[in-house]
């Protein structure tokens, strides 16, 4: 991806309405929307069924998106947007919450499985899995709750303490990935 000049799309995933707003789910929002206000962008309704910005990170051409179907169809608005932007599946960044991961840990990445995330799985049955990852630990569900409500509901008061930080150090990783490439965005933000 090296000499590719054309625009990268960085899709955070999250679901869309105000309930969800706060959740872990909607990490990606939260780090899209951070994104955007670093490079004095607004949020438009785009055709897409999602929310886009544009603007550049570091001289790179970025369209940030925000898909406005729930989570479990992102794929559709992600489609629409590589379509009409005209984006390689490698210029992609998913930017989602991870259960696997600690909390605050981030791991950056190039393809991979699903791992049962439900926005990844939609995005990888309509383009493949050859995009980037930018994962969000949000850690494991206490006791036996199910994953399903943890990851709907808010982050703890504990986890909110750290949050500003965790979504600051994840759009930092984002804007890494695209000015310095993969390899040295993973030495500098895989914890």
């Amino acid at each position: 991806m090296d000499d590719y000049d054309g625009p990268w799309l960085v899709v955070g995933l999250g679901n869309p309405g105000e309930q969800y707003a706060r959740n872990r789910h909607n990490i990606g929002f939260m780090v899209a929307d951070l994104l955007a206000e670093r490079i004095g962008a607004r949020f438009k309704a785009h055709k897409s069924r999602a929310q886009t910005a544009e603007g550049r990170i570091g001289g790179r051409r970025v369209v940030l998106a925000k898909p406005m179907t729930f989570m479990n169809l992102s794929g559709g608005p992600t489609t629409a947007l590589r379509d009409f932007y005209k984006v390689p599946t490698g210029a992609i960044v998913a930017v989602h919450d991870e259960l696997d991961l600690d909390y605050a840990a981030l791991r950056l990445k190039l393809g991979g499985g699903d791992n049962g995330h439900n926005g990844l799985k939609s995005i990888t049955k309509s383009l493949g899995p050859e995009y980037h990852r930018v994962r969000c630990g949000i850690g494991r569900p206490p006791g036996r709750m199910e994953v399903a409500d943890f990851v709907l509901k808010d982050f703890s008061s504990t986890e909110r303490k750290e949050l500003d930080w965790f979504v600051d150090r994840s759009a930092d990783a984002v804007e890494a990935l695209l000015t310095e490439g993969l390899e040295r965005a993973q030495s500098t933000y895989n914890s």
